[in-house]
């Protein structure tokens, strides 16, 4: 999965300052219906990453039933704060 591909494939724009508030509700919309009907894991922990980016991931134990999935996710968060702290 590629971030500029997802962004304009949800939002019509790979620029995130460029998304406006109608389009991230329609883009978020758009992101969680395909999440929810996507079957390959890789795909669906990828599509998880851009919302829990974007503020609106599903809680890990509604998205994710394995628990290593889950820990992933975890782990993926883990590092997202890492990097956000200077």
């Amino acid at each position: 999965m590629d971030f500029d591909d997802l962004m304009t494939r949800y939002f019509a724009t790979s620029d995130p300052d460029a998304i406006t508030p109608a389009l991230m509700d329609g883009g978020m919309e758009r992101m969680r219906v395909d999440f929810g009907m996507e079957k390959d894991a890789g795909r669906r922990f990828g599509l998880w990453a851009l919302m829990h980016m974007l503020g609106g991931a599903p809680d890990l134990d509604v998205a994710f039933k394995d628990a290593g999935e889950r820990d992933a996710a975890r782990n993926f968060m883990d590092l997202v704060d890492r990097a956000a702290d200077p």
